[in-house]
Order: structure tokens, then C-alpha cells, then sequence
């Protein structure tokens, strides 16, 4: 075997398709892989929440806000990012709204979530830099995933490449009427028609990459105070400037640089910002504040203020000269009173012999 057949038997093949039918329902990879990050990124988040001292269930409650937010955010990002795909001449504006064929932008998606995950925070009463914390690792492992999404959709990949990890890409077409589908179709021979760089594979390895820094980085310096996101933050973005500049794939630029290579830069800076400016907030939260669980049934927080104190209320009213009832009084109160009467028959005796 030649050195050329040797490098084309190591690339790595694109699956033939990312679409499955079901009966009436289509099974779509990317979908699949986006619902498993995300499921990922809440059992890891709810784990780390808890070891830092929060209530068992707060970030499945704040993942009923986020998510949804965060999949509307990514969507709108793409849409106004990429709008040459969905609006003008021949375009059909109402697949803009079809998610599941791909196209979630991630900086959308964590500043909308970010605004679902604040509302759902202030219900509860926790601070969101510290749930950001906790759930920053999962999301970056959740993106890994997401990425899979891609490759089975066979896009977002570089330019050509003779490299032995280059990715093959097939031409798909629509079973039914042979008319070229790249989304939906599927591939009709193994033979690729390029080799390209496989950006997909480079994005998830640096964002697994990225989640092992964070959690070294969580446990050795106890970050706090939304310093974890805000290092996810400039890893990740660090990462996507460079891959950005490898894509192919058509995108809208600014003076000779794609749009997100443009948002990494000013991310990233941003992020830097913040995690120097939060350390002078000191250490990281104390466990009691971000627990919420009640202490009773009626949902009320008991105040720690007054935990195993006396209610001394009723006694503080009592008028000490009013007399007391019988049945309330102690057999120490009753013979002291015996005493004292006793005491006071022999004084009066005494006064009645000097007279």
C-alpha cells in the first residue's frame, strides 16, 4: 500500500446520513445529540451544586427557565447572524423556525438562558454567579456533544487537508427523487467527494479540554463568584477564534473576519475582566447561602437567628403582682409561699408579746 492509500484509508468517514425515518417521525442525530448534552450538562451541574452546599433539585428547577430560553437565544443568534440562509430571493422564511435541522448559536444560547437561569435564581434566592459555577463544566461538556450533531449533518468542517484525521464528505441525495440533499438525504457511494479539516472534532476535544481546566482549577483554587464561567467563558472562546478562522462554511463578515471571530475576541476579553474583578470579592460562597430547602411544611425558612432560643413572651407579659393559679404553680413556689406565711405568723406573734 502507497503512502497516498494509506492516508485516505486513516480519514475519518462522515456517517452516510444524520436522518432516520421512523414511520411518520424522523430521527434526527443533531437533535438527539443537543437533548443528551443538555441532560448531561443538568446531572453534572445538579452533582457539583450540591457538593458546594446547595439543595438537592435547584438546577433541574433552573433548568426549566434556562433551557428554554437558551434554545430560543441560540436560534435567534444564528437566524440574525446567518440571515442570507433564511430571508430574500428563493429562500423560505418559516425554516427559520425549523431548529432541528441545525443551527443553534452558542453565544445566544448562554446569554438568554443566562437571562431564564437569573429569573429562576431570584425565585429561589440564590446567587446566579455561583449556579454559574457549578454548571459551567457541564456545559462545555454539553457542547462537545452538540458538536457530534454537526458532524452527522456534515457541516461547519475547514478547508481541504492531507492530513490522516482529514473527514471525508459524501454527496447526499434525496432517496426518493435523486435531487442533492446534503441535510436530509443520504450518501449515495463512500467515495468522498473532499477531505477536509474536521473543525467539529478540534471544537469538542477543546471544550473536553477546557471542562478538565475547570475542574482542576475549581478544586485547587475554590473559585467562587461566577469565576468558573467566566474562565469556561475565555477558554472556550479562546479556542473558537482559531477554529472560527479554519471554517468553509458561508458566513457574514466584519472588515475581513467572520462575525463570531469578532465575538470571540470581545467574549473573551470580557470574561477576562470578570474573573480578575470578582477575586476581590473574596472567597467563595458559604455553603448556607445557596441552600433553599424549607424546614417545615409550610414552606417558611427558619431564622437562624432564633433557633433553639425560649419564647419568653408570655411570662414578660404576665403581671408579677396579679396572683397565680393553683394549677399553675410549682411545688418549690407553693412551699416558699408556706414560709412565708409561717414567717409572718411569728412575727406578728412577737409584736403582740412586746405590747
Amino acid at each position: 500500500m502507497n503512502t497516498a492509500s494509506a492516508l485516505f484509508v486513516a480519514n475519518i468517514p462522515s456517517p452516510d446520513r444524520g436522518v432516520w425515518q421512523l414511520g411518520p417521525l424522523d430521527l434526527r442525530a443533531y437533535a438527539l445529540c443537543i437533548i443528551a448534552g443538555i441532560v448531561l450538562a443538568i446531572w453534572w451541574g445538579e452533582r457539583r451544586w450540591v457538593r458546594r452546599g446547595g439543595s438537592k433539585g435547584t438546577i433541574v428547577d433552573i433548568a426549566v427557565f434556562a433551557v428554554p430560553f437558551g434554545l430560543v437565544g441560540g436560534r435567534l443568534y444564528h437566524v440574525i447572524t446567518d440571515n442570507q440562509l433564511y430571508f430574500g430571493e428563493g429562500r423560505d422564511p418559516i425554516r427559520a423556525l425549523y431548529i432541528w435541522e441545525g443551527g443553534l448559536g452558542i453565544w445566544g444560547a448562554i446569554a438568554l438562558g443566562g437571562v431564564g437561569a437569573w429569573i429562576a435564581c431570584r425565585r429561589r434566592g440564590i446567587p446566579l454567579p455561583a449556579v454559574a459555577d457549578a454548571i459551567a463544566p457541564g456545559i462545555l461538556v454539553a457542547q462537545a456533544i452538540g458538536r457530534l450533531g454537526n458532524y452527522f449533518n456534515q457541516e461547519l468542517y475547514g478547508g481541504p487537508t492531507d492530513l490522516p484525521w482529514g473527514l471525508e464528505i459524501y454527496e447526499r441525495v434525496d432517496p426518493a427523487t435523486g435531487a442533492p440533499d446534503p441535510l436530509n438525504g443520504v450518501a449515495v457511494t463512500d467515495m468522498p467527494v473532499q477531505v477536509v479539516h474536521p473543525t467539529f472534532l478540534y471544537e469538542m476535544l477543546w471544550c473536553l479540554g477546557v471542562a478538565l481546566l475547570l475542574v482542576w482549577a475549581d478544586r485547587r483554587f475554590r473559585l467562587g463568584h461566577g469565576r468558573v464561567f467566566a474562565l469556561y467563558v475565555a477558554g472556550y472562546t479562546a479556542g473558537r477564534f482559531w477554529i472560527e478562522l479554519m471554517r468553509t462554511d458561508q458566513a457574514n463578515e466584519i472588515l475581513g473576519l467572520r462575525v463570531n471571530v469578532w465575538t470571540s475576541m470581545f467574549v473573551f476579553a470580557g470574561a477576562v475582566v470578570y474573573f480578575v474583578l470578582a477575586a476581590r470579592r473574596g472567597p467563595r460562597e458559604a455553603p448556607e447561602t445557596l441552600a433553599t430547602e424549607p424546614d417545615d411544611d409550610s414552606g417558611e425558612h427558619r431564622d437562624a437567628d432564633t433557633t433553639g432560643t425560649t419564647d419568653t413572651t408570655e411570662g414578660d407579659d404576665r403581671d408579677s403582682t396579679a396572683p397565680v393559679p393553683a394549677a399553675e404553680r410549682t411545688e418549690a413556689e407553693t412551699r416558699a409561699e408556706r414560709d412565708a406565711d409561717q414567717s409572718g405568723a411569728d412575727a406578728e406573734g412577737s409584736r403582740r408579746g412586746e405590747s
